[in-house]
């Protein structure tokens, strides 16, 4: 019997904070779902601690290097059939609602093909706490994403104390991949071959990519506030001089591809001037400060073609217009109440 819900972790040097996660996955209320754990090549002993959940665990596969995050997840979701895939970080804890809250509500709006819940941060430095109900001053990681005119994509809330101002059930532009329920007919539809997330992002910005698509492709990503978590945030603008080297230079990477693939021409002249000085000032940086990103330039050049043919299928069958794909750039934390889709 095809189980409602898969979950899939991928997890790469994940021991510190796996065991959480996957005990989190034991303690949700709902039921219908299996788990799969991809491991990219760990040498800090996940996999053996993947290995003590076998009765979670449908499926626990290892690759011998490190396939990057996009790819290690198109091969779970493609292995274990299922309506709905939950794609979940290994430092991620869940509150043992949050699975059963969204699925009742994907069930319950034909038009939203994603889904998110509220996050909020734990330090990078920090053991992980037991979960908790929400007070004043818990700071959030994620209540959904959202675009900027000069083609950032922000997380909603991110660092921002809970002071209950993101408590309305509201469509986003699209969720984190750190805790994202995909309805698994919109992955379907949204992926290009065999590819979910585009293994030519390697990892960082594909889930952007993926929401982007979407959106194209009229589907929404419903924000439910009492699907709630924490989440170990180690990738953040401030953070980057400690980050690896290979995650900054796929990110500088990845920003060049996610516009070649899904900004329309309309978009990008409207735009144009505060993504060129945003590109000017990452250029500038790279070249001055951080010179290990340059590698990123034959790599996107070798992915360009293919970008660029995605980019020509998508437009082809977009099934909404680039005005109101416009309508999601803003420097402010856009979401748009349900109702007004609804109708």
């Amino acid at each position: 019997m095809i189980p409602r819900v898969l979950v899939s972790i991928v997890s790469y040097n994940s021991a510190r904070h796996l065991k959480r996660c996957l005990e989190s996955l034991q303690q949700q209320t709902y039921r219908d779902c299996v788990a799969g754990l991809w491991d990219n090549a760990s040498i800090d002993g996940s996999v053996e601690i993947a290995g003590e959940f076998g009765s979670l665990l449908r499926s626990i596969q290892a690759s011998e290097h490190n396939i990057g995050f996009s790819a290690a997840q198109n091969r779970m979701i493609a292995s274990i059939a299922s309506d709905y895939v939950l794609v979940l970080n290994p430092d991620v804890v869940l509150e043992p609602t949050y699975l059963e809250v969204l699925v009742r509500a994907l069930d319950e709006d034909a038009a939203a093909g994603s889904a998110t819940g509220k996050l909020w941060r734990w330090q990078a430095d920090a053991e992980p706490g037991a979960p908790s109900p929400p007070r004043s001053g818990t700071i959030l990681d994620t209540t959904g994403m959202y675009l900027t005119p000069n083609q950032r994509h922000l997380d909603r809330g991110s660092g921002e104390a809970d002071h209950g101002q993101y408590e309305a059930r509201q469509y986003v532009f699209g969720p984190s991949a750190a805790a994202a329920l995909y309805r698994r007919s919109m992955l379907e539809d949204a992926k290009d071959g065999t590819e979910y997330f585009d293994e030519a992002f390697f990892a960082y910005r594909e889930d952007a990519d993926l929401a982007w698509r979407a959106q194209w492709l009229g589907w929404r990503c419903l924000y439910v506030p009492a699907a709630r978590g924490f989440h170990v945030r180690r990738v953040l603008p401030e953070r980057r001089a400690a980050l690896p080297a290979a995650l900054n230079m796929h990110s500088f990477k990845n920003r060049f591809l996610l516009r070649v693939k899904n900004m329309d021409a309309a978009t990008y002249a409207r735009f144009l001037l505060p993504i060129s000085a945003r590109d000017a000032v990452a250029l500038g940086y790279v070249l001055l400060r951080e010179r290990s990103s340059l590698r990123a330039v034959p790599l996107l050049c070798k992915a360009l073609p293919h970008a660029w043919a995605c980019r020509k299928e998508l437009q082809r069958r977009r099934r909404i217009m680039p005005q109101e794909m416009r309508s999601w750039f803003s420097n402010n934390a856009v979401s748009k109440p349900v109702e007004t889709q609804l109708s």
